[in-house]
Protein backbone atom coordinates (compact mmCIF):
# COMPACT_ATOMS: atom_id res chain seq x y z
CA UNK A 1 0.00 0.00 0.00
CA UNK A 2 1.71 3.29 -1.49
CA UNK A 3 0.96 6.73 -2.23
CA UNK A 4 0.28 10.03 -0.35
CA UNK A 5 -1.72 8.61 2.87
CA UNK A 6 -2.43 11.10 5.86
CA UNK A 7 -1.22 9.80 8.76
CA UNK A 8 -1.21 12.72 10.88
CA UNK A 9 -2.98 12.41 14.13
CA UNK A 10 -5.84 14.13 13.64
CA UNK A 11 -6.29 11.81 10.66
CA UNK A 12 -5.79 8.71 12.37
CA UNK A 13 -7.59 10.00 15.56
CA UNK A 14 -11.02 10.55 13.19
CA UNK A 15 -10.54 7.17 11.54
CA UNK A 16 -10.29 5.16 14.49
CA UNK A 17 -12.79 6.70 16.34
CA UNK A 18 -15.17 6.03 13.34
CA UNK A 19 -14.17 2.48 12.75
CA UNK A 20 -16.26 -0.38 13.49
CA UNK A 21 -13.93 -3.15 14.48
CA UNK A 22 -14.23 -6.63 13.23
CA UNK A 23 -13.59 -10.22 14.54
CA UNK A 24 -12.79 -13.40 12.57
CA UNK A 25 -15.89 -15.53 12.23
CA UNK A 26 -13.74 -18.64 13.73
CA UNK A 27 -13.75 -16.72 16.97
CA UNK A 28 -16.13 -19.51 18.40
CA UNK A 29 -13.46 -22.13 17.55
CA UNK A 30 -10.42 -19.83 19.06
CA UNK A 31 -11.33 -19.77 22.48
CA UNK A 32 -8.29 -18.22 23.43
CA UNK A 33 -7.68 -14.52 23.07
CA UNK A 34 -4.83 -12.00 23.34
CA UNK A 35 -4.08 -8.93 22.84
CA UNK A 36 -1.06 -6.06 21.27
CA UNK A 37 -0.28 -2.49 21.90
CA UNK A 38 0.11 -0.90 19.01
CA UNK A 39 1.84 2.12 20.70
CA UNK A 40 1.93 5.40 18.52
CA UNK A 41 5.00 8.32 18.65
CA UNK A 42 4.50 11.60 17.04
CA UNK A 43 7.63 13.64 16.89
CA UNK A 44 8.94 16.20 14.08
CA UNK A 45 7.20 14.16 11.03
CA UNK A 46 4.05 14.05 10.12
CA UNK A 47 3.38 10.31 10.29
CA UNK A 48 4.40 8.51 13.29
CA UNK A 49 6.71 6.25 14.33
CA UNK A 50 5.12 2.96 16.14
CA UNK A 51 6.75 0.70 18.61
CA UNK A 52 8.48 -3.06 18.11
CA UNK A 53 9.81 -5.93 19.63
CA UNK A 54 12.11 -7.88 18.37
CA UNK A 55 11.27 -11.40 20.53
CA UNK A 56 14.10 -13.00 22.27
CA UNK A 57 15.01 -16.59 21.44
CA UNK A 58 13.07 -18.62 23.68
CA UNK A 59 12.08 -22.71 23.01
CA UNK A 60 8.45 -23.66 22.69
CA UNK A 61 8.01 -19.92 21.74
CA UNK A 62 6.11 -20.34 17.85
CA UNK A 63 7.47 -16.67 17.55
CA UNK A 64 10.66 -17.04 18.86
CA UNK A 65 13.23 -14.10 17.58
CA UNK A 66 10.38 -12.73 15.24
CA UNK A 67 9.61 -8.75 15.37
CA UNK A 68 6.10 -8.29 16.76
CA UNK A 69 4.36 -6.03 19.14
CA UNK A 70 4.55 -5.86 22.83
CA UNK A 71 1.37 -8.02 23.91
CA UNK A 72 0.12 -11.54 24.70
CA UNK A 73 -2.75 -13.39 26.10
CA UNK A 74 -5.21 -12.67 28.39
CA UNK A 75 -5.46 -13.72 31.75
CA UNK A 76 -8.35 -14.13 34.30
CA UNK A 77 -7.14 -10.98 36.18
CA UNK A 78 -6.72 -8.84 33.22
CA UNK A 79 -10.90 -7.27 32.79
CA UNK A 80 -10.34 -6.95 29.07
CA UNK A 81 -7.93 -6.99 26.58
CA UNK A 82 -7.37 -3.35 26.79
CA UNK A 83 -6.12 -4.23 30.23
CA UNK A 84 -4.20 -7.35 28.40
CA UNK A 85 -1.99 -5.05 25.99
CA UNK A 86 -1.70 -2.53 28.92
CA UNK A 87 -0.22 -5.34 31.73
CA UNK A 88 1.92 -7.20 28.93
CA UNK A 89 3.47 -3.39 27.35
CA UNK A 90 4.84 -3.11 31.28
CA UNK A 91 5.82 -6.54 31.43
CA UNK A 92 7.73 -7.17 28.24
CA UNK A 93 9.14 -3.56 27.49
CA UNK A 94 8.85 -1.52 30.33
CA UNK A 95 6.45 0.92 29.44
CA UNK A 96 3.07 2.28 31.48
CA UNK A 97 0.69 2.75 29.02
CA UNK A 98 -2.37 4.11 32.04
CA UNK A 99 0.26 6.93 32.61
CA UNK A 100 2.66 7.54 29.41
CA UNK A 101 -0.01 7.08 26.42
CA UNK A 102 -3.72 7.25 25.62
CA UNK A 103 -5.78 4.37 24.25
CA UNK A 104 -7.52 5.76 20.61
CA UNK A 105 -9.27 2.42 19.44
CA UNK A 106 -8.55 -1.30 18.10
CA UNK A 107 -8.58 -2.67 15.09
CA UNK A 108 -9.47 -5.91 13.25
CA UNK A 109 -9.39 -8.98 15.19
CA UNK A 110 -7.03 -11.67 13.70
CA UNK A 111 -6.55 -15.57 13.99
CA UNK A 112 -2.98 -16.31 15.60
CA UNK A 113 -0.59 -18.04 12.80
CA UNK A 114 2.94 -19.64 14.09
CA UNK A 115 5.07 -21.68 11.79
CA UNK A 116 2.69 -21.39 9.46
CA UNK A 117 -0.50 -23.27 11.14
CA UNK A 118 -3.58 -21.14 12.50
CA UNK A 119 -3.75 -21.51 15.92
CA UNK A 120 -7.13 -21.63 17.87
CA UNK A 121 -6.38 -18.09 19.30
CA UNK A 122 -7.21 -14.52 18.56
CA UNK A 123 -5.34 -11.48 18.77
CA UNK A 124 -7.28 -7.89 18.52
CA UNK A 125 -4.49 -4.82 18.66
CA UNK A 126 -5.16 -2.06 20.06
CA UNK A 127 -4.21 1.47 19.43
CA UNK A 128 -2.63 3.82 21.92
CA UNK A 129 -0.80 7.54 21.62
CA UNK A 130 1.82 7.81 23.70
CA UNK A 131 1.84 11.44 25.37
CA UNK A 132 5.13 11.14 27.96
CA UNK A 133 8.07 9.21 26.56
CA UNK A 134 9.69 7.03 29.28
CA UNK A 135 12.61 5.22 28.98
CA UNK A 136 11.93 1.27 28.02
CA UNK A 137 13.11 -1.48 30.47
CA UNK A 138 12.95 -4.86 28.36
CA UNK A 139 11.87 -8.33 30.25
CA UNK A 140 12.95 -12.10 29.46
CA UNK A 141 10.72 -11.68 26.42
CA UNK A 142 12.35 -9.02 24.87
CA UNK A 143 15.31 -9.50 23.12
CA UNK A 144 15.45 -5.65 21.40
CA UNK A 145 12.95 -2.66 21.03
CA UNK A 146 13.00 0.04 18.49
CA UNK A 147 10.50 2.51 16.60
CA UNK A 148 10.06 1.93 13.01
CA UNK A 149 8.85 5.11 11.08
CA UNK A 150 5.41 4.41 9.73
CA UNK A 151 5.36 6.86 6.96
CA UNK A 152 8.62 5.53 5.67
CA UNK A 153 7.31 2.62 5.91
CA UNK A 154 3.89 3.33 3.60
CA UNK A 155 6.37 5.33 1.13
CA UNK A 156 7.52 2.16 -0.37
CA UNK A 157 10.93 2.62 1.49
CA UNK A 158 11.38 -0.50 3.09
CA UNK A 159 9.74 -2.86 1.42
CA UNK A 160 10.96 -6.50 1.20
CA UNK A 161 10.57 -9.92 0.27
CA UNK A 162 10.40 -12.47 3.45
CA UNK A 163 11.56 -15.98 2.26
CA UNK A 164 10.62 -18.74 4.15
CA UNK A 165 10.42 -22.70 3.95
CA UNK A 166 6.92 -23.89 4.27
CA UNK A 167 7.06 -27.96 4.12
CA UNK A 168 8.59 -28.32 1.02
CA UNK A 169 8.24 -25.16 -0.36
CA UNK A 170 9.90 -22.15 -0.15
CA UNK A 171 7.38 -19.13 -0.15
CA UNK A 172 7.61 -15.35 -0.08
CA UNK A 173 5.91 -13.08 1.80
CA UNK A 174 5.79 -9.08 1.88
CA UNK A 175 7.53 -7.19 4.45
CA UNK A 176 9.55 -4.20 5.61
CA UNK A 177 12.85 -3.79 6.62
CA UNK A 178 14.33 -1.93 9.19
CA UNK A 179 17.73 -1.41 10.57
CA UNK A 180 18.44 -4.79 10.25
CA UNK A 181 15.06 -6.17 10.93
CA UNK A 182 12.38 -8.05 9.69
CA UNK A 183 8.64 -6.67 9.99
CA UNK A 184 6.47 -9.56 8.09
CA UNK A 185 3.36 -11.93 9.16
CA UNK A 186 0.83 -10.72 11.75
CA UNK A 187 2.77 -7.83 12.73
CA UNK A 188 2.97 -6.43 9.00
CA UNK A 189 -0.57 -7.73 8.76
CA UNK A 190 -1.90 -5.27 11.55
CA UNK A 191 0.21 -2.36 10.28
CA UNK A 192 -1.24 -2.84 6.96
CA UNK A 193 -4.55 -2.83 8.53
CA UNK A 194 -3.97 0.43 10.37
CA UNK A 195 -3.31 2.55 7.61
CA UNK A 196 -6.54 0.84 5.76
CA UNK A 197 -8.06 2.17 8.40
CA UNK A 198 -6.85 5.71 8.70
CA UNK A 199 -6.58 5.70 4.51
CA UNK A 200 -10.56 5.06 4.54
CA UNK A 201 -10.20 1.61 2.39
Amino acid sequence: MHGAIDLSLAAVQARLADYEPRDPITRVLAPRRASVAVLLRYGDDAAPSVLLMQRAVRAGDKWSGHVSFPGGREEDRDRDLVRTAVRETREEVGLDLDRDARWLGRLDGLNAVGKGKILPMTITPHVFLETRSSALALGPEAAAAFWLPLGRAVSGALDHQHELAVGPARMKFPAWRYQGRVIWGLTFKMLQDLVRVVDGR
